[in-house]
């Protein structure tokens, strides 16, 4: 297997080169590409660390080289937020690279699934999409949002309120990867046994998990965004998607193209698999609050959406 990381010279691109090395499969081919000319440099880095992960870095204006034979293509290529922005001011930025690069993998590694990290999530999927389609190599089996950070920091704030192991907390996020489209499912979490939650944990635990990318933004003054969390997540949903595709079946949430129930891509359970996505699981009964808040988040959701389709069809 080969995986290829997009921007991994960036905060969270390093971090997850390294996450990489260390956790993914033995015998697995790492490619690192950026454009900033550290990238090699940051391949022989991490090639230092004893694993039986073959790491080569590649810099430069052309991600051909790292793109060729991939089977997964990770991209965080983008700039981080600042504070005082929010991920729709990322967007005129992050559009131009994520269209370019998808562009790249659409002529280099076209059957490749391609996990996207760069913000705002909502739109540049919906970008990376559209990119495909007019390429003719769209298949929306292979095409994820990745939103696992979302999923573990529901875990780790409901395991920290509950004094519950966080090894145990399971939390569905549904919805999408930016504020109020953010929804975790707390009348479904669970440790051992279902987790009971008072209204006032609900709504202060949700606001929390929606704003907790800002709560980190702010924690650095200026110095950054959520890089290692990011990183984190991202090398948990590469290894899920190589266990699918050779042959294991792994369920993880992610942002993708569904039944169109909700919106046109909606973060839920997934069922991975030789294909990337064999089956989309449903998101169990929701409670009240929940039913509101996904009617709510819709508006939000399919705005953003349309952003990224009309960025790139106009």
């Amino acid at each position: 297997m080969k995986v290829a990381v997009l921007g991994a010279a960036g905060g969270i691109g390093q971090a997850l080169a390294l996450l990489l090395k260390l956790q993914l499969p033995e015998g697995t081919n790492l490619a690192l590409y950026d454009i900033a000319p550290v990238t090699p440099g940051v391949a022989v880095d991490v090639s230092h660390i004893p694993t039986a992960v073959k790491a080569v870095g590649y810099a430069g204006e052309d991600p051909t080289p790292a793109l060729e034979g991939a089977n997964l293509v990770l991209i965080s290529a983008g700039v981080a937020r600042k504070p005082g922005m929010d991920r729709s001011d990322l967007f005129n930025i992050n559009a131009g690279i994520v269209r370019n690069l998808i562009e790249k993998v659409a002529v280099t590694c076209p059957t490749a699934c391609v996990g996207i990290i760069t913000n705002p999530v909502n739109t540049t999927v919906a970008i990376a999409a559209e990119v495909l389609k007019k390429a003719g190599v769209y298949d929306k089996r292979k095409l994820f949002g990745v939103t696992s950070l979302d999923v573990l920091r529901s875990e780790t704030f409901v395991a920290e309120l509950k004094g519950a192991d966080v090894n145990n907390v399971k939390v569905p996020v549904i919805g999408g990867h930016s504020g109020v489209t953010i929804l975790p499912l707390l009348s479904q979490a669970s440790d051992e046994d279902k987790l009971e939650f008072t209204a006032e944990e609900v709504e202060s635990l949700t606001k929390r998990i929606q704003n907790a990318g800002t709560e980190v933004v702010e924690a650095k003054a200026g110095g950054g965004s959520a890089t290692l969390s990011m990183a984190q997540a991202a090398a948990r949903f590469a290894r899920s998607v190589l266990k699918g595709l050779t042959g294991d079946e792994v369920v993880e949430y992610a942002y993708v193209e569904g039944n169109g129930e909700y919106a046109r891509f909606f973060a839920q359970p997934v069922r991975l698999g030789r294909n990337g996505v064999e089956e989309l699981l449903p998101i169990g009964t929701l409670s009240a609050y929940e039913q509101a808040a996904v009617q709510a988040m819709i508006p939000t959701l399919k705005a953003d959406i349309e952003l990224g389709e009309k960025f790139i069809n106009g």
